[in-house]
């Protein structure tokens, strides 16, 4: 397995050179930048011993997994990443792996870094199989249907880019732990936690609905395809805020609605609206696409004094990459370049100001505000983000 690292960061870092002129989009950028940062996570945060990765580098003895709504999980310390975290690291490799460029090596390390150590979080012990927040040598911890669902959309992508027939085995494993959460109360939906089914939340749903679109595309089976529009059709019906067409992070089974509003929820049912019309040819969906992306570029973005184009305001990184790929697939139906480039604006500023003394990423857009310890699922969100870039021809 040393090997493979070696190779990974030889073949990664090799040729690359710090670029030029900031704004200016060269062809192969993104690319190289996208490659760079892999190798830098696996320099940083993964070690010699397994194919794990640590949740912080440089190790933070103080972190609290507060994500996890769990006070006794957040505050026993873990020597490596929780699952979630962990997960980047399968959406980074796997958009590498959608270039032509050094695709062989990426399933590699797809095949031997990424899934051996996702499989230290497959949970086999309780029906049915799921991933569980952390790696099943430690107590047993609590499972998330969203968590899950991230990687279910992982294996789909993995086995539409390859047809590797484990990928979508894989993928299935998943759908059926994910459709385990759902129940009839609140009219369906799927719930956030299986230890915790106390609401049910935008981030389980809408991701969900992509879940199964995915599984649609590869296997055509009609049944994903209804359960995606029925997903979608229950989100949007209970969790968008008709206001401004953004969607609430949940509702509870009391009915309450917490009304946070978070990038990748909505950017989730926007690339699910695209999907949707790029299935069924609805125009519909279409519609909704259009009109949700508008508004996330209302509430989500912000322009200053400083730049000329609308800059993302500070929240979670790993989210805003999560409201990208609604965007991509937007524009991959409709051939609006708009968002895409100021999505390529944003990550060149990045690059160039956000960047530390080895290459990690801060995530302040503003600037004002360093990290001492930099969060290994931001990181993973740069890669993702270059890599769908390049894909796009930045």
């Amino acid at each position: 397995m040393r090997q493979i690292y070696k190779i990974t960061t030889t073949v990664l870092l090799s040729g690359l050179c710090y670029l030029t002129g900031y704004g200016q989009f060269n062809k192969g950028q993104s690319a190289e930048r996208a490659q760079r940062m892999l190798a830098i996570i696996y320099a940083k945060y993964g070690n010699t011993k397994n194919q794990l990765l640590t949740e912080k580098y440089p190790f933070d003895e103080t972190f609290k997994a507060d994500y996890l709504d769990n006070s006794e999980q957040a505050t026993v310390q873990k020597k490596y990443a929780y699952l979630w975290p962990f997960s980047g690291s399968f959406s980074a490799v796997n958009t590498l792996m959608e270039l032509p460029k050094n695709k062989a090596l990426y399933q590699k390390i797809l095949d031997q870094r990424v899934l051996p150590g996702l499989m230290e979080y497959r949970d086999h012990s309780r029906e049915p199989v799921g991933y569980a927040s952390y790696i099943n040598s430690a107590p047993p911890s609590d499972r998330f249907y969203d968590d899950n669902v991230w990687l279910g959309i992982d294996f789909a992508d993995s086995y539409l880019q390859t047809k590797k027939v484990d990928y979508l085995k894989h993928a299935k494993e998943i759908w059926a732990f994910v459709k385990s959460g759902a129940d009839d109360k609140l009219g369906g939906g799927i719930y956030w936690c299986e230890q915790k089914k106390e609401s049910k939340n935008t981030c389980s749903n809408a991701p969900a609905a992509v879940f199964a679109l995915k599984l649609f595309e590869a296997t055509k089976e009609g049944d994903y395809l209804n359960e995606a529009r029925q997903l979608y059709a229950w989100t949007k019906a209970g969790l968008q805020d008709p206001t401004d067409k953004l969607y609430w992070d949940n509702i509870q089974l009391n009915g309450n609605i917490g009304k946070a509003k978070y990038s990748y929820n909505s950017g989730q049912m926007l690339q699910a609206a695209a999907l949707l019309y790029k299935l069924t040819k609805e125009k519909k969906y279409l519609i909704d696409a259009q009109e949700l992306a508008k508004a996330c570029l209302a509430y989500f973005f912000q322009t200053t004094d400083q730049d000329t184009f609308p800059m993302l305001k500070n929240s979670n990184l790993w989210f805003h990459a999560v409201m990208m790929r609604g965007y991509i697939s937007l524009f991959e139906q409709d051939g609006n370049r708009t968002y895409i480039d100021i999505f390529a604006k944003n990550l060149d500023r990045a690059w160039y100001k956000m960047r530390d003394q080895d290459g990690l990423f801060d995530v302040d857009w503003t600037l004002e505000k360093k990290q001492k310890s930099k969060w290994l699922l931001d990181q993973c969100a740069f890669v993702e983000m270059y890599g769908r870039l390049a894909k796009l021809g930045y």
